[in-house]
């Protein structure tokens, strides 16, 4: 039986989204440090509730909010 191997654009993305999902984590422990006792989950979610549920429209949003 042949593996199956994982399409170049299937694994760009994982990769792009996992890049994307570093870079909100990374905004969200700045603003935790200039809010403390507000649950790191809260702060990422108000930092993404304004984009659609896709990571990239995520990034974009926050890109736009600098």
């Amino acid at each position: 039986m042949k593996p199956t191997r994982t399409p170049p654009l299937e694994r760009r993305i994982s990769e792009l989204r996992a890049e994307i999902d570093a870079i909100i984590d990374a905004r969200a422990q700045a603003v935790a440090k200039e809010s403390p006792g507000v649950p790191i989950g809260v702060i990422r979610n108000l930092l993404t509730a304004r984009a659609p549920a896709c990571p990239c429209s995520q990034y974009l949003q926050l890109g736009r909010a600098e």
